[in-house]
């Protein structure tokens, strides 16, 4: 798997999860929605994201 498609991923278990927790648990977790989006966004407009350093630490590679 690479870097890309490994960061997709991630992004969206953590907006899907996120969304299910402020629905059931409590409305407080959208703010974390609204966090992963905000990253995405700027990792968008920078070419950088935090997770995309540690899924290299990890050992994956670019595509």
């Amino acid at each position: 798997m690479t870097i890309e498609r490994a960061l997709r991923l991630i992004a969206g278990f953590f907006v899907a999860t996120s969304v299910l927790l402020g629905m059931y648990v409590h409305p407080y977790f959208f703010w974390f929605t609204a966090f992963v989006g905000l990253n995405l966004f700027q990792s968008a407009l920078t070419n950088w994201c935090p997770m995309m350093a540690v899924l290299r630490a990890l050992g994956l590679r670019s595509a």
